[in-house]
């Protein structure tokens, strides 16, 4: 359910006590920051920032590719048959001359193959003047009319389409827009996201004392942003006082403005979502006459997580300040919102067998980095809020739902952004790869070995 306007209130000063209100459950969150985000328009980027965009409109040739007749040897531009009357590099060619090219290079007027060097020996005629012959590896009757010589408009001819919009863009991509003559490419829309990372105890290297924390964003977070879809714009670091807070979301322009800088589309913030005396989002999002889509989601961890819109058009979303907790929040709200805002689907969820019987917790679903061990999924360790240590070695998450799960028991799941996808589990009658077939049980085995094995608990073996 999307909170009420009444849930931030217009004065600021009553911000120490927020009104009562619903948190949207894992799946509703999901689709608020789907829903609310309209895909960016095409826009043109320069080559060099166009590598892994999507095109939006054909690359066609502009002109002739190559746009002039040119070597594709070194050697020596002839006209007719030798040998032939050296004469200067460039100059028209009458018969029976030739002058030095290089590969690339402009085939003269008159000109009708070219030399390669190795099959070419320089004389002097009966008057001492220089001549050029074949020999060397030359072959009998070469250089034949028109070889070695690389015709315009060989490769595509002025118009012709050369990539088709859709694709993905590959640096071979770029290569042939360059030579088609192209400065800049129209691409699918990607949104611009700004980080504001906050927290005076905060510090960026060394080993903190305590009352401090290291920065565990700055490192990282801008890198996620990327392969969530997102541009990167930035990052601001500030205190915990609401002027910076203010001023580092209303994005003031700079005294020294940035030409290459882009207006963000979305800004990150990490902290500041609770309700103590230095969480200042939701006053500062009123103040500034912005409005909540998501106040609160019914998930541990990540449950302060916050998504707002500006009256500019730029969403602002929230995490919670401990790490673990904001990358649940990152996975749960922002990708779906990066997803929409880059004309993407909605991020896929997997079933995946539980490794373990999870017990309910109502009111609240919990998601949990899990490692997949004989393709049954269970909960890594040193998982805390505070802690990162179980997600750097997790293969995906699972989403428990609030009654829990039992063991062998399928529960959705989604993929890490920087891992692979979540497998599917596999088909009925289908035998797990690498893994012997189980043998039919026999009488001599006894009663308990023709019960069915059933799922095993293997979480006490991960580490």
């Amino acid at each position: 359910m999307t909170a009420a306007p009444g849930d931030v209130s217009e004065n600021p000063e009553q911000q120490t006590a927020p009104a009562k209100h619903l948190a949207h459950t894992w799946d509703e969150a999901r689709k608020a920051a789907f829903d609310i985000a309209t895909p960016i328009p095409p826009g043109r980027v320069p080559l060099n920032q166009a590598l892994g965009r999507v095109l939006a409109e054909d690359i066609t040739a502009l002109h002739d590719m190559p746009h002039y007749a040119s070597s594709a040897m070194d050697g020596w531009a002839v006209n007719g048959s030798g040998p032939w009357i050296v004469a200067e590099a460039g100059q028209r060619l009458a018969p029976h001359q030739g002058s030095p090219i290089v590969t690339g290079g402009l085939i003269p007027q008159g000109a009708k193959a070219v030399l390669r060097s190795e099959s070419a020996v320089l004389g002097t005629d009966d008057d001492g003047l220089p001549l050029l012959m074949t020999g060397g590896t030359a072959r009998p009757g070469e250089p034949g009319n028109g070889q070695h010589i690389r015709s315009a408009g060989e490769e595509a001819a002025a118009g012709e389409v050369l990539v088709k919009a859709g694709v993905t863009l590959n640096p071979a991509h770029l290569a042939v827009a360059a030579l088609a003559g192209h400065d800049d490419l129209l691409v699918q829309g990607k949104p611009v996201v700004k980080l504001l990372l906050t927290g005076s105890e905060v510090v960026s290297q060394g080993l903190p004392v305590p009352g401090q924390v290291r920065d565990t964003f700055g490192p990282q977070l801008a890198a996620v942003v990327e392969m969530l879809g997102g541009i990167n714009g930035g990052q601001e670091r500030i205190g915990d006082s609401y002027a910076e807070w203010l001023d580092g979301l209303a994005d003031l322009p700079p005294e020294v403005p940035d030409p290459s800088a882009l207006p963000a589309d979305v800004v990150i913030t990490t902290g500041g979502t609770g309700v103590s005396d230095t969480d200042h989002l939701r006053r500062a999002v009123a103040e500034l006459g912005g409005r909540l889509v998501i106040d609160g989601i019914a998930m541990r961890p990540g449950h302060p997580a916050v998504l707002a819109e500006l009256p500019d058009g730029r969403f602002v979303l929230g995490l919670p300040g401990n790490p673990l907790a904001a990358m649940m929040a990152l996975s749960t709200v922002g990708e779906p919102l990066l997803a929409a805002l880059g004309h993407g689907t909605m991020p896929p969820v997997q079933e995946v067998p539980c490794g373990t019987t999870i017990e309910p917790e109502p009111g609240r679903t919990r998601l949990m980095p899990f490692r997949l061990l004989y393709g049954m999924a269970s909960p890594a360790k040193h998982t805390g809020p505070g802690m990162m240590r179980g997600l750097a070695s997790a293969h995906g998450v699972m989403v428990v739902p609030p009654h829990g799960v039992q063991l062998g028991e399928p529960v959705p799941a989604f993929a890490l952004p920087w891992g692979p996808p979540v497998p599917a589990p596999a088909q009925p009658g289908t035998k797990p790869k690498g893994r012997p077939a189980a043998k039919p049980a026999t009488r001599a085995a006894g009663k308990d070995a023709a019960k069915p094995a059933g799922p095993v608990d293997w979480s006490a073996l991960l580490g």
